[in-house]
């Protein structure tokens, strides 16, 4: 897109003095689809409804990996976890990082002019690759901290176009809670009945469950309070209509089945975009993926790429078109959490199937460390060999096949694997083939398990 084309597109009005927008990513930590503005009956999420009702609602946006740093790192990179080094945990013993020659949106985004910064969680590694001209970790919990941060950068910038980065905490789990026990400024706690919520499908409907439920919603409202304190911030500075807002996730909710597997419950995730010029309350249906929003954020800003390929595409051409054709497929690659869960998975989704390569099938799934000690974990461990996680048997959870094929419209749960079903041997064939040609198009550096072997003849 030229600089011409972009100033005169429909979907991004340039305004008032700054002729190309600002760029502001609010993310979540461990948010699933437990909004009003996804059909979320119980949540309380108002402003995040309300800005979905002024913006674009994408209802199949996917995550790569399920996993804080990992999945965080896809989001500033553009490319695949298993390319750009960031493989599992940046933090304390886990040590992950990215790879040297990397080059991450912000250090992108500067030599086009913008300002950049970064608020709350950040979870990548090293800090110095980013060039940040503004860095404040503060506390991801204290939503009115991180707004009068926001305040602080947004007039740092003095006019000039800026990209900021905003991570908050909320939903995590914080040890076996979720941070609703502390009062946090300026937030307004909301209490959640476990009796009267409805229980996940993937999960067990229990007493522990529904407690760590209501936690969870408590949370998610805290973050929901946050967004609006900073688009109320926005909308008095006179910002908000020069500024495009993507809201989203970096994974699913904190719960076993869904963080840290790449199942759609860890896997699909919110993801809102309130544009200058794009009219409100728009659905797109288009299949997106975190590698896709670098190139994206690029074409928002008129900068270039790095001088090596992404592995994602813009969906700026295509946001305000509710079914646009040839976005019906994403890939995952998962292969750290903690750098104690090893666990590689390859696959991808279409619109009806996922197909999931398990590198190493003979080893347990692991667990993260939160989730194993949750309540929720732990009373599945109660019941022995009749433990479950909804439909699917604790014992298949943690020892999986080394493929695994989903009817993902018959069966959202994912707990009917279709891989040794006879009359979806052709599928099963297709896609596998289509998970080895993005390995390799991706550069998996796993792939050179595959030389010999059930998958050596691929291509």
């Amino acid at each position: 897109m030229t600089r011409r084309d972009f100033l005169a597109s429909p979907a991004i009005l340039a305004q008032g003095r700054n002729p190309r927008p600002n760029l502001l990513v609010l993310i979540a930590d461990d948010l699933g689809l437990h909004t009003g503005a996804y059909g979320d009956p119980h949540a309380k999420t108002p402003n995040l409804d309300r800005l979905a009702a002024e913006g674009v609602r994408f209802t199949h946006a996917f995550c790569t990996t399920a996993s804080c740093s990992a999945s965080r790192s896809v989001l500033f990179t553009g490319l695949h976890n298993h390319a750009n080094g960031q493989y599992g945990h940046a933090h304390d013993f886990h040590g992950m990082s990215l790879l040297p020659h990397i080059r991450p949106l912000p250090a992108l985004l500067k030599p086009a002019g913008y300002r950049t910064g970064l608020v709350g969680k950040f979870h990548v590694n090293p800090a110095a690759q980013f060039g940040w001209d503004y860095l404040s970790p503060a506390q991801g919990r204290n939503v009115l901290s991180i707004a009068q941060r926001v305040q602080s950068f947004v007039e740092s910038a003095a006019g000039q176009p800026w990209y900021l980065h905003v991570g908050y905490d909320d939903p995590h789990r914080l040890g076996r809670g979720f941070g609703n026990d502390v009062k946090r400024p300026g937030v307004t706690p909301h209490a959640f009945d476990p009796a009267r919520l409805s229980v996940p499908s993937f999960l067990p409907d229990n007493p522990a469950t529904r407690r760590e439920l209501a936690e969870y919603y408590q949370a998610a409202n805290r973050f929901d309070q946050g967004i609006g304190m900073v688009l109320d911030l926005l909308r008095t500075r006179g910002e908000l209509d020069r500024t495009i807002i993507v809201v989203l996730s970096d994974n699913g909710m904190a719960f076993p089945n869904a963080k840290t597997n790449v199942y759609d419950a860890g896997s699909r995730l919110p993801f809102l975009v309130r544009a200058p010029g794009v009219r409100g309350g728009l659905v797109n249906q288009a299949m997106i993926h975190f590698p896709d929003i670098v190139p994206t954020m690029l074409e928002w800003a008129g900068a270039q790429g790095p001088d090596y390929p992404l592995h994602g595409r813009s969906f700026a051409p295509i946001l305000e078109q509710e079914d646009p054709a040839g976005w019906d497929q994403v890939h995952f690659s998962h292969t750290f959490h903690e750098i104690t869960m090893y666990y590689p998975i390859r696959g991808t989704r279409t619109r009806r199937f996922k197909y999931l390569r398990n590198l190493y099938p003979d080893l347990t799934f692991p667990h993260a460390s939160d989730l194993w000690e949750s309540p929720t974990w732990q009373s599945i461990v109660a019941m022995g060999d009749a433990g479950r996680l909804g439909q699917r048997p604790a014992a298949q959870y943690l020892h999986r096949a080394a493929e695994e094929l989903y009817d993902v419209n018959a069966d959202p749960d994912e707990v009917s694997n279709l891989a040794h079903v006879p009359a979806h041997r052709e599928t099963l064939e297709a896609l596998r083939r289509e998970t080895h040609t993005f390995r390799k198009r991706t550069a998996d550096p796993w792939l050179i398990n595959d030389r010999e072997g059930p998958y050596a003849n691929l291509g």
